[in-house]
């Protein structure tokens, strides 16, 4: 049997293992020590250190204070009266051109759009004993607008006070003959649907013919400067003021006009100084609030104003009963602002001159700044007016008096 492990070594060979063996001892012991030595030590073997020379940490500068500018703040826009409403608005607000829109009132046009964007709104009889509404945009520019109906010649005359943009679909004989001869920027702007539809006015899928023609304040602008009626100074035609304080309005108060097809109701609000438009049906129903079916507000104006004037016939034989107005003359008038209404007169001079409205001693009257409704109406139609009271001061106690020395 062969020998086995150092039993069967030589002493040369056992020498030589122990040898080894020290070596391998050494070696593990160095390796220790290395492993343990700080990172800074060298071992100095070709001249070059075994490990890199700590490099100091670098300290950061301090930095000076930002010298960077503040942002300059946009400066607040200069606000000027809107010259139909009195309202402040930015200049460019107060000098876009004058846009009037004709407005159905029959009973399927209702709601209609556009009301509380007006700066003015007129409302006249028609034929069949049926009103029709003219909504004259200024200052604000209007969401949705309509049902579009057709010309007359009183309410051309009426926006021609303003050289307005007049946009109407078709209309009365006397009326399209006007707009032919004076449409282009004598009298107003002539913007018949006829003509300019669809690209600036359209029919709606969700109301019948004629009841369905609407437009909105961005193709009514666009259409104004396509035909060339450009923004521009705008001379005022009436005065406005602020709001009466809350102690000089009264409580409550109304006004009805009474047209053949419909009964106008205003109820004065002292809190919002705004006089709360309702509608009734002739012979049917009762009152309701007048709701603008842009933004699902109730139409409340802060001034209402009623012009008496002669209507008659157009013509002799006429299967539509077309009527015209007297609208350039005098008549009498009744303001109502504030909660108050008073006794004047109106006066316009010519047809392309503003309607001008007087006190009862006639002085230019003042407005509250808003919206203003005109309800013309001929002399036979009647109306009623009750104003609220204002109520009394509350009476003060009198000053308790300190005791004399």
């Amino acid at each position: 049997m062969a020998p086995s492990g150092l039993a069967g070594a030589s002493p040369r060979q056992r020498l030589l293992i122990a040898l080894v063996g020290v070596v391998i001892v050494a070696l593990v012991l160095f390796l220790i020590w290395r492993a343990a030595s700080p990172p800074t030590s060298a071992v100095a073997t070709s001249g070059v250190p075994t490990t890199l020379p700590t490099v100091p940490a670098t300290v950061a500068p301090t930095l000076a204070p930002s010298t960077v500018a503040p942002a300059t703040p946009v400066p607040t826009p200069a606000l000027v009266p809107a010259p139909l409403t009195g309202l402040l608005v930015t200049q460019a607000a107060a000098e876009q051109h004058p846009i009037a829109v004709m407005i159905d009132d029959h009973l399927d046009a209702r709601p209609q759009s556009g009301f509380n964007a007006a700066s003015v709104v007129w409302q006249a009889p028609a034929e069949g004993g049926i009103p029709r509404y003219m909504l004259i945009f200024q200052s604000t520019i209007p969401a949705g607008v309509g049902p579009i109906r057709s010309a007359r010649e009183y309410y051309v005359e009426w926006a021609a006070e303003w050289k307005a943009l007049y946009v109407h679909f078709g209309g009365s004989s006397q009326a399209l003959s006007t707009l032919r001869a004076r449409g282009g920027g004598q009298w107003v702007y002539n913007g018949d649907g006829f003509r300019w539809s669809p690209r600036y006015m359209w029919r709606v899928s969700t109301r019948l013919a004629p009841h369905n023609v609407y437009t909105d304040g961005a193709h009514l602008r666009a259409l104004a400067a396509k035909i060339g009626a450009i923004d521009g100074p705008i001379k005022p035609a009436w005065s406005f003021a602020p709001d009466a304080t809350p102690d000089q309005r009264p409580n409550g108060g109304t006004i009805a006009v009474v047209y053949p097809y419909e009964t106008i109701q205003y109820r004065y609000d002292a809190a919002a100084n705004a006089y709360r438009r309702f509608i009734k049906q002739t012979g049917v129903g009762a009152y309701k609030p007048e709701i603008d079916a842009a933004d699902k507000v109730q139409v409340a104006p802060k001034n209402v104003v009623i012009l008496r004037m002669f209507f008659g016939p157009l013509y002799a034989v006429d299967p539509h009963h077309r009527l015209e107005a007297a609208d350039v003359g005098r008549g009498q008038a009744f303001i109502a602002t504030n909660g108050v209404t008073v006794k004047g007169t109106w006066s316009k001079a010519s047809v392309t001159a503003p309607t001008l409205l007087f006190g009862p001693d006639g002085q230019p009257i003042t407005l509250t700044a808003g919206q203003t409704f005109v309800q013309v109406i001929p002399l036979s139609y009647s109306f009623t007016i009750a104003d609220g009271k204002i109520p009394a001061p509350t009476a003060s106690a009198a000053p308790t008096q300190a005791p004399q020395p």
